[in-house]
């Protein structure tokens, strides 16, 4: 089985070898991991992957491999007790869901605060306490238009305006193959070439006419390799809503990885605020300081924000809005930053173009970028690029 494993890893593009499946089987032979799938994941993963780049396509790749396998019967997985009695997934009907009032912004945060002054215990359904199920507008895992997610993972609803613990996001893998070419030559469109750097490349021409002119005697000449001149600032909405575009938005992270030689990229989740990440792993240990960008890389960098703008407006226009943490200034200030520093700028949206007008958030956002917002298709890249090449 393990071999069949190891073939398959390799067939999803990962470099493992001989030596490294060595590694593990002499691992698995003293029983460095437990019985369970999870510990043999990370066992597996240690062993084989060299680079953290390349965690995204083992989870991939593993579960394929071990779609449907669970855990042996006995081996109690360490899940906390109160999330296993949780109440899951209970469904209102259409008019049912509208008739749970929005509370609005202030009242939301009041009734927050208010809340867990005077709640004692753990509560689960009900429309009140902060608990699990149920029409609270705080909690987990229960149905209301706009709320608060406390202690859990989203349902899938995604309604919450706020999410009060830490998530972990994906860095994009920037290693993944185009199924076509057509996004690397929709960013072709933004090539301004210059020869700079150290003269390592034949100069054929030039060797050939140096050689003629001295009387036959090779001459070599060298020049610096040929590169796209154009400096990309590549800023990337990850999570939430975009887990719906992984695919799409890896595509062209690894196009434009290959096409721009001076590329900076940084992730955000939603909306800019006073903090940017280069690495979702160590979001909140290694953060960059939005101010340090806007004085870090000069005003010719051409400036692409890729996301689907798809969040409440709270997010957007009030202070505190974002969705996890309390963030001093509104993200349209920092948008705004952004463009003043970098006139040059166009977003990418994946979502549908036709979707974008019954989206109030991508509205505000499309007006903000003073209309350069273009779908993350092939005919919408030709039109940003020509637009960031003027």
């Amino acid at each position: 089985m393990l071999i069949d494993f190891f073939l398959h890893l390799k067939s999803r593009g990962l470099p493992v070898s001989t030596r490294e499946f060595l590694t593990l089987l002499e691992a698995l032979r003293e029983r460095v991991a437990g019985h369970e799938v999870e510990d043999f994941y990370y066992l597996a993963r240690a062993c084989l992957v060299k680079d953290e780049s390349g965690y995204d396509r083992y989870d991939r790749a593993f579960g394929e491999y071990f779609k449907g396998i669970s855990s042996p019967v006995g081996q109690e997985a360490s899940i906390p007790e109160e999330w296993l009695r949780r109440i899951i997934g209970r469904h209102l009907g259409e008019e049912e869901k509208a008739r749970i009032e929005k509370l609005g912004w202030d009242r939301l945060m009041d009734e927050l605060r208010k809340r867990l002054a005077e709640q004692k215990e753990r509560h689960a359904g009900g429309s009140k306490w902060i608990g699990t199920g149920g029409t609270s507008p705080f909690g987990a895992h229960g149905v209301h238009p706009e709320g608060i997610r406390i202690g859990a993972e989203s349902a899938g609803n995604r309604s919450a305006v706020k999410v009060w613990d830490r998530r972990s996001f994906r860095n994009l893998d920037g290693g993944v193959e185009l199924g076509t070419r057509n996004i690397k030559v929709a960013l072709r469109r933004l090539r301004r070439f210059a020869r700079e750097g150290a003269a390592e490349e034949l100069d054929l021409e030039g060797t050939i006419g140096s050689t003629a002119r001295n009387a036959g005697w090779l001459d070599l000449r060298m020049r610096p390799e040929r590169h796209n001149a154009v400096k990309v600032l590549l800023l990337l909405d990850i999570g939430g809503s975009m887990d719906d575009h992984i695919r799409v938005c890896e595509e062209l992270f690894s196009a434009a990885r290959t096409e721009f030689k001076h590329l900076e990229h940084f992730y955000f989740h939603n909306c800019v605020y006073e903090h940017l990440w280069r690495d979702n792993a160590r979001r909140y240990s290694e953060r960059t300081a939005t101010l340090d960008l806007l004085h870090r890389y000069p005003a010719d960098y051409k400036l692409i924000l890729v996301g689907d703008a798809t969040m409440s407006p709270y997010e957007i226009l009030q202070p505190g809005g974002s969705i996890e943490g309390m963030n001093e200034e509104a993200g349209a200030v920092w948008l705004g930053r952004l463009l003043d520093t970098w006139p040059n700028a166009i977003w990418l949206n994946p979502e549908p173009e036709k979707h974008w007008n019954y989206r109030h958030s991508i509205v505000i956002v499309r007006e903000l970028m003073g209309g350069r917002m273009f779908p993350l298709t092939l005919e919408g890249l030709e039109r940003g690029m020509r637009l960031l090449g003027r």
